[in-house]
């Protein structure tokens, strides 16, 4: 039976060997999601996918004209063919986009973000655009006091 420090892929500290403090504090910090939350300042990763009930309400169009292209694929789609729109109003092969709101949750062409099914992202948007608004607030009664 192996050891806590080969079940660990470690090994024991040799003599006069002092730990290292800060890899330990970082690794907590990690461990505990600490980190994330309240020193990144930024979303650590990419954006979660978009959800499954947006994708499912995106429009499906019938394409009337030959001289469009799909942004992801760059292929010309042909007349007749369906394909679905983006809420921007963007057109893609339905193959292509939803390949990628597989991966993420925004327009390839625009970003434009529809929602997610991750709650955590949601609440980090939230309050990235109660940030901003507090921001234009301030901004704003500072020039109504200073002008």
């Amino acid at each position: 039976m192996a050891d806590y420090f080969q079940e660990m892929g470690w090994r024991e500290l040799e003599d006069g060997e002092q730990p290292n403090h800060l890899l330990h504090m970082a690794r907590f910090l990690i461990d505990f999601g600490l980190y994330e939350d309240n020193f990144s300042g930024e979303w650590p990763r990419l954006p979660p996918a978009a959800s499954k009930e947006a994708v499912k309400n995106l429009q499906e169009i019938v394409i009337d004209t030959g001289d469009k292209s799909c942004p992801i694929c760059l292929k010309k789609f042909e007349i007749n063919s369906k394909a679905k729109e983006m809420p921007c109003h963007h057109v893609f092969h339905e193959k292509c986009i939803l390949t990628w709101l597989n991966q993420t949750n925004s327009c390839p062409f625009c970003r434009h973000e529809l929602p997610t099914d991750d709650e955590g992202y949601e609440a980090y948007k939230k309050e990235k655009l109660r940030a901003e608004q507090r921001k234009e607030d301030i901004e704003t009664l500072h020039n109504s006091m200073f002008s």
